[in-house]
């Protein structure tokens, strides 16, 4: 990874972009691409501010929120610290889609509870960036630093800049990895129909039946042994092709 791209993207410099375009690439699912942003989110932020930082990424799908992904285990904890509360900054810029500074976590009054927490934890300041995805699906960039009043006016641009790439490399990474589970279901489909077509072939043979009768014998093996129909016809199939008794379908 090269920290020192964030520098650069102000000038249009797109080392960012390359970048996350390679963590969507060599990661293998979603999980792992959030884990490696956050990674590099740290990196690069800590680069760009002087300052070390860690970052954790909220994410909202089909109506759950969890700590999708962290840098340090202390992004972790913080993080679920504010879902425990029920509210924080985090969340706010997830659900309102804005960005929301805490510049001393001591004496916020949003969220005193929360900043509280937090400071005892070592952390003084906090920046939340939202992340735009597809459909209801919402998610948020989330920078904690040690120092009181971190993140300057120059600290926010950058973590925006950041952040308007990460989320397009969040929604490609979103989209291959629905593309990946749909085609892995529709393998599935196919190995399970040939499966079943196998094992109609196999009742045919048996009783000297046609394909509609066969499928229907099969249907009521399934149904009266509580199994789904494709582990029907895998049993019978495995059955025959390793020479074992088989019962015959009726």
């Amino acid at each position: 990874m090269d920290p020192s791209a964030l520098k650069a993207l102000r000038h249009g410099d797109d080392a960012v972009v390359e970048q996350l375009q390679n963590i969507v690439i060599d990661s293998r699912d979603v999980n792992e691409f959030l884990h490696e942003l956050c990674d590099y989110a740290a990196r690069a932020i800590s680069e760009s501010m002087d300052l070390p930082v860690v970052c954790a990424v909220t994410l909202s799908r089909r109506h759950r929120t969890t700590t999708a992904a962290w840098s340090d285990p202390r992004a972790k904890v913080m993080d679920e610290i504010q879902h425990n509360h029920g509210a924080g900054p985090c969340l706010h810029a997830m659900n309102a889609g804005i960005t929301v500074l805490v510049p001393d976590t001591r004496h916020d009054k949003r969220w005193p509870e929360y900043g509280q927490a937090i400071a005892q934890l070592g952390q003084l300041s906090v920046l939340a960036v939202p992340l735009t995805l597809d459909g209801d699906s919402k998610a948020a960039l989330n920078i904690f630093a040690p120092d009181v009043n971190a993140f300057g006016s120059a600290a926010i641009e950058d973590a925006e800049l950041f952040a308007a790439h990460a989320q397009s490399s969040l929604r490609l990474a979103v989209r291959v990895a629905a593309g990946q589970q749909l085609a892995a279901d529709l393998r599935a489909a196919m190995e399970s129909r040939t499966a079943i077509d196998l094992a109609a072939g196999i009742i045919m043979g048996q009783n000297r039946c046609s394909q509609e009768e066969a499928m229907a014998i099969l249907v009521r093996a399934s149904s009266s042994r509580n199994q789904k129909l494709r582990t029907i016809a895998e049993q019978l199939v495995a059955a025959v092709a390793h020479e074992a008794p088989v019962t015959h379908f009726h």
